[in-house]
């Protein structure tokens, strides 16, 4: 089932075209990887996704929606968002980190919101003892993790990822893709996977969408995409 679809989408920021005519549709329980140039507009198309810009045309809708007319603060808090900078408010324990969401939402109970926590760093593969600690005591693959805790502790089954890992050394790296593997097929999550890692894309991605000045270049698996790269920037992309 498609869970999202954008319709020629075009945006522009300051003259510039950033997404020129783009249509792509995600089905539910995939995950798509994003790829490209530096610009290319990776990160707009989230942003778009998540009601956090508009389009100057075209339509981008979420389980049906058009974003441009929902309940914004519905949408997002039914979307987990996960930035490179894990975004965790440093004043706040990883416990209250993780049920920020839910909190302000109205769920007041403090006993279910520490059951959530504990849960949810089970999930992530943390320990329970992490609960009370500062994201600053927490290593960077440690609050990685708590910020994946937190786009879930909503209950939201999409996710959008923004080089989530791309500051991690290689070894955590790499843990954290399995981890986030895991999880997807544990949870049957949809994940939008942005990423200037080609390896990551492909070892990722239900399918991989190659993004070059705005508009798609190429949309396929993996395995379609290494075997017949649609171009020579393409190719030059996976070798």
């Amino acid at each position: 089932m498609e869970i999202i679809r954008l319709e020629h989408v075009i945006k522009s920021f300051d003259g510039q075209r950033v997404l020129d005519d783009l249509s792509l549709s995600v089905e539910e329980g995939e995950i798509l990887t994003v790829i490209g140039r530096s610009g290319c507009g990776k990160t707009t198309m989230l942003r778009l996704i998540n009601g956090l810009q508009q389009p100057d045309s075209g339509h981008v809708y979420v389980r049906g929606q058009d974003v441009e007319t929902a309940d914004l603060i519905a949408l997002r808090r039914s979307i987990g968002y996960v930035i490179q900078n894990k975004g965790l408010f440093p004043h706040m324990t990883v416990e209250k980190n993780i049920t920020y969401v839910p909190v302000i939402s109205g769920r007041k109970n403090k006993e279910e919101n520490h059951r959530l926590a504990l849960e949810l760093l089970e999930t992530v593969g943390l320990d329970a003892s992490m609960a009370g600690r500062y994201p600053d005591q927490l290593s960077g693959g440690q609050q990685q993790r708590v910020g994946i805790a937190r786009a879930l502790a909503s209950g939201a089954r999409l996710l959008l990822m923004d080089e989530p890992f791309g500051a991690l050394d290689e070894i955590t790296k790499r843990a954290m893709q399995n981890e986030l593997l895991s999880l997807q097929e544990k949870l049957h999550m949809t994940v939008v996977f942005v990423t200037h890692d080609i390896r990551e894309a492909m070892k990722l991605g239900s399918r991989v969408l190659v993004m070059e000045q705005g508009r798609i270049a190429q949309l396929g698996t993996p395995e379609e995409i290494q075997a017949h790269p649609a171009d020579g920037f393409v190719k030059e992309l996976i070798t």
